[in-house]
């Protein structure tokens, strides 16, 4: 779990590196707000929901490996030549491009995480990985931000440094396959066993998802409708000249240490108290865009940090609750219908926030506490059915 951790710090330096200056980047080659929102909410969208065909395929192929290092490839390969390009158009593409790279890998990748920290406790697993990728995650915008200082904001070079730690994750990523072929053996090990999946009744419908899983992607859901994208925040930051360009990077890196913080704490308090924990995620994610987007630099950055935190439940705990809530022969495709459900999600709320700040930043305030506050019913609800036995 551990060496997986380290690719994923790596690979984290890369796309994290590039995804810090995202909205900055955009808006130097001439993009507007919604245009940012538009863009980077299509590019969660595309890591999210392309999981809808990649998580099922899979489970079908078991090539789990074969994913996973299909999917790194791609974004240590798009990354460096997204500082190359001068054309609007070109870098958009490239921005989704990185994004599918996420969505080839990680139901693949996921999977093999959740046979590696059966032996761990899956919310202390899942929320450990979190932190180490976060460690990436905070050095990738450091250095970008570092390199942008030294160049007189040349994206090129920024950009381009990062290509290294994308060829020595793709190693490392190699030597594991060939190390740990097959994980789930982790799981067998430990006699974990996942719900549904003991002794099923003969002509039982198995293959189907968990009513309990139904409901926790709809809460899901309704969390990351109007969530805004480091985009355009940082969109924010430049366009108010709240700070300089080649400050945004270390602000991000400030948002992902945050991010491993909540990961962390929340992981921890999963595995002592269940999936109530999460109750934290719609107070998070209604509190950013009332701090992020003043005019005031202190509050903005403080929005920032509660944005990195919200991430890091996103990117932890969610994923834990999914694995205790389908069947092992089911989860690839389970993470796959469960990103699918976040990507439409991501895609509304990435291009909600900025056509919304576009309009009236008070009226993106609003609308997005009433969503968070419509998130909280339906995470009660979704409690509700998981204590309900199926029949």
């Amino acid at each position: 779990m551990l060496v997986f951790g380290g690719v994923s710090l790596l690979m984290d330096f890369v796309y994290e590196g590039a995804r810090s200056v995202t909205g900055p980047l955009l808006a130097h080659l001439g993009a507007s707000a919604a245009v940012v929102g538009v863009v980077t909410g299509a590019g969660e969208a595309a890591a999210l929901g392309l999981r809808l065909a990649s998580g099922p395929l899979a489970d079908r192929s078991r090539r789990f490996w074969a994913w996973t290092i299909a999917g790194y490839v791609l974004t240590a390969a798009t990354v460096p030549v997204l500082g190359l390009t001068g054309v609007l158009w070109v870098a958009c593409t490239l921005v989704i491009a990185e994004r599918v790279g996420k969505a080839v890998r990680s139901p693949a990748k996921d999977t093999l995480l959740s046979h590696a920290t059966a032996a761990t406790g899956r919310g202390r697993g899942f929320a450990v990985h979190e932190a180490m990728d976060q460690v990436g995650a905070l050095v990738g915008p450091l250095t970008v931000a570092g390199v942008l200082a030294l160049t007189g904001d040349d994206y090129a070079p920024a950009l381009g440094v990062l290509a290294l730690p994308g060829v020595a994750a793709v190693a490392l990523l190699l030597w594991l396959r060939a190390r740990v072929p097959d994980p789930i053996g982790y799981e067998t090990t430990v006699g974990t066993a996942a719900p549904e999946e003991q002794s099923p009744p003969a002509g039982s419908r198995e293959r189907k998802l968990p009513r309990a899983f139904w409901a926790y992607a709809v809460f899901t859901a309704a969390t990351l409708t109007g969530f805004a994208t480091f985009g355009v925040l940082s969109y924010h930051l430049v366009a108010r000249h709240l700070v300089p360009t080649a400050m945004v990077p270390v602000v991000y890196a400030a948002a992902m240490a945050a991010d491993a913080v909540a990961a962390l704490a929340t992981g921890w308090l999963y595995d002592r108290f269940g999936a109530q924990v999460l109750v934290v995620l719609p107070l998070l994610s209604a509190a950013v865009p009332a701090l992020a987007f003043t005019d005031t630099v202190g509050v903005a950055v403080a929005g920032a940090l509660v944005w990195g935190a919200a991430v890091g439940v996103q990117e932890s705990t969610l994923r834990a609750t999914v694995a205790d809530l389908v069947p092992v022969g089911r989860r690839a495709t389970a993470y796959g219908v469960f990103a699918g459900i976040m990507g439409a999600a991501a895609l509304v709320g990435g291009a909600l926030a900025g056509v919304l700040y576009d309009v009236s930043v008070p009226l993106l305030i609003v609308v997005v506490a009433c969503i968070q506050a419509a998130a909280l019913v339906l995470l009660w609800v979704t409690r509700a059915v998981r204590s309900t036995p199926a029949h």
